[in-house]
């Protein structure tokens, strides 16, 4: 796992708190030190602050994406609402704000990790082939939009769409429930495992983010509700 944080108390304090738990740490103190890392070795899950020296949490999240679906933690300043907003739009799976206890952080991190082994990626953010038998093929079909839930794979007029495991679920979780509204708060439970009401932004901002891959008028918005997948 990679942590990109500059204040050096709080970056050493995250690491030996997470390693505690577990978790093998790298750790950076600014974004062109966590983007060299990145590129030189494989994570699974990185967490960036959004404030950082050289190259800031939401340009290097930009920088990820443009190579890899790896799971994304934002960290943001507390009451900060346009870092979250920006972050989330860069492609970020979820944020927490600072100061954060290390219990919630820990809860963000297993949430990510759950959904990135519910749809394994590697850095191409295609399925890994572990050599075993594939599983029963079944399709779901909206349109030209096709859902491949065996095979986790999704394409559009026959093209392949990469999407994070967050989207991936996302997207999963509407097509189970085809023409009916899901409100924020379950999309909420069911995807992010927020067991408390979270911020609706992340549902929001990865409701757009599919919608630029997969196409604008394909999740309608019910107002005062939720959203929908088209049939």
């Amino acid at each position: 796992m990679l942590l990109v944080e500059d204040d050096e108390l709080m970056r050493r304090s995250f690491t030996v708190a997470l390693e505690r738990y577990g978790y093998e740490m790298k750790a950076a103190a600014d974004g062109l030190a966590g983007l060299e890392l990145f590129r030189d070795e494989d994570f699974d899950l990185l967490i960036l602050d959004v404030m950082l020296p050289g190259l800031d949490g939401i340009g290097l999240c930009r920088r990820v994406r443009e190579t890899s679906l790896v799971p994304v933690l934002m960290m943001s300043a507390r009451g900060d609402g346009l870092d979250v907003v920006a972050g989330l739009e860069a492609g970020a799976d979820d944020y927490v704000v600072k100061p954060v206890d290390t219990s919630v952080l820990v809860a963000r991190i297993r949430s990510l990790l759950r959904r990135a082994a519910y749809a394994p990626i590697t850095r191409a953010g295609h399925a890994p082939d572990d050599g075993s038998a594939p599983a029963e093929e079944k399709v779901l079909k909206f349109g030209d939009l096709a859902i491949d839930t065996a095979g986790l794979e999704v394409s559009v007029c026959g093209r392949p769409v990469a999407l994070t495991p967050t989207e991936l679920k996302l997207l999963l979780e509407f097509a189970a429930h085809p023409g009916v509204v899901l409100e924020r708060h379950t999309l909420l439970r069911n995807v992010w495992d927020y067991g408390w009401d979270g911020d609706s932004r992340v549902v929001d901002l990865c409701v757009q983010r599919l919608r630029r891959k997969l196409g604008r008028d394909r999740i309608e918005t019910v107002r005062g509700f939720g959203y929908k997948l088209r049939r």
